[in-house]
């Protein structure tokens, strides 16, 4: 499965069930029987298998990851979400700065954690947060406009969800108790 349920938000579940419960409906095949057929793709890397589902078998990229995540569990990574976030925070400066990062985050009810392969996301009902290295920092995305603080601008090329219009890069922990705030105000709007 892509990714364990206490990972996910209730929406983000019944999302993955439509697709599943779909798949017969639409396209006439199981999820078992899309993961066989994945399991006989050419390719070895995972966008490599994405592009041959979609030109080989017509399915869009949330079907044909959801198919991989069945077909290739242990190569996705997403039910080991601890081993997904020990290879993205390796470096233990930037690990210190995102676990004080995550700890005002966690802090706030109802925080769901969605770790990614190049990111760390945050949700309640709607991602409202995340994190990832970058360049000796930690990239912060929030869920409110570039104008709402000092030193927050937009993203410059999306590497997250569209609902994350503001960025800060983070260098110290020092630096996060300013941000507390916006962090709640993201979260409220969740």
């Amino acid at each position: 499965m892509p990714a364990a349920p206490d990972t996910m938000t209730a929406q983000q579940k019944a999302w993955m069930a439509s697709i599943k419960e779909n798949l017969v409906k639409e396209t006439g095949k199981s999820l078992d029987e899309w993961a066989a057929i994945a399991r006989t793709c050419p390719e070895t890397k995972h966008r490599a298998r994405l592009g041959w589902m979609k030109e080989h078998h017509g399915l869009g990229q949330n079907r044909a990851s959801v198919i991989l995540g069945i077909a290739f569990p242990k190569e996705t990574g997403w039910g080991q979400p601890d081993a997904l976030a020990d290879t993205l925070w390796k470096d233990d400066a930037l690990r210190a700065i995102f676990e004080a990062v995550k700890a005002q985050i966690v802090a706030l009810p109802d925080v769901v954690i969605g770790q990614r392969k190049t990111y760390s996301a945050f949700s309640r009902a709607y991602q409202f947060a995340a994190a990832r290295p970058d360049k000796g920092a930690v990239l912060l995305g929030l869920a409110v406009e570039p104008d709402a603080a000092p030193g927050l601008v937009a993203p410059k090329r999306p590497v997250w969800s569209e609902r994350l219009k503001a960025e800060m890069r983070i260098t110290s922990a020092d630096e996060i108790a300013p941000l507390v705030p916006l962090i709640r105000q993201a979260w409220d709007a969740s």
